[in-house]
């Protein structure tokens, strides 16, 4: 199994840049795929952007195409989410989640609060 935490979390003018990250502790970061996904007060959780377990393939949310990079550091159980050029509505709650390869199963972490406002 695996633990993450996220971190990177903060307050951000609209235009900024952010970047979180995940970090975890346990199995090796190579048996499993990463993603991020965030939630905003009254709306569902949402996928932002994942990557595959060996780095090669990732995928993004339309919302944040060209803005927004997940990126991984196996050797260092790391995942990173770049954001660039943010804006008022990618305010949320930004979680890390694991998923084993094998079994399927989810690891979450308990997010980190990205907040975009002038």
């Amino acid at each position: 199994q695996v633990q993450v935490v996220e971190s990177g979390g903060g307050l951000v003018q609209p235009g900024g840049s952010l970047r979180l990250s995940c970090s975890a502790s346990g199995n090796s970061l190579s048996f499993y795929n990463m993603g991020w996904y965030r939630q905003a007060p009254g709306e569902q959780r949402e996928l932002v952007a994942r990557i595959s377990s060996g780095g090669g393939k990732s995928d993004y949310a339309d919302s944040v195409k060209g803005r927004f990079t997940i990126s991984r550091d196996n050797a260092k159980k790391t995942v990173y989410l770049q954001m660039n050029s943010l804006k008022p509505e990618d305010t949320a709650t930004y979680y890390c989640n694991a998923r084993n390869i094998f079994n399927r199963m989810d690891y979450w972490g308990e997010g980190t609060l990205v907040t975009v406002s002038s």
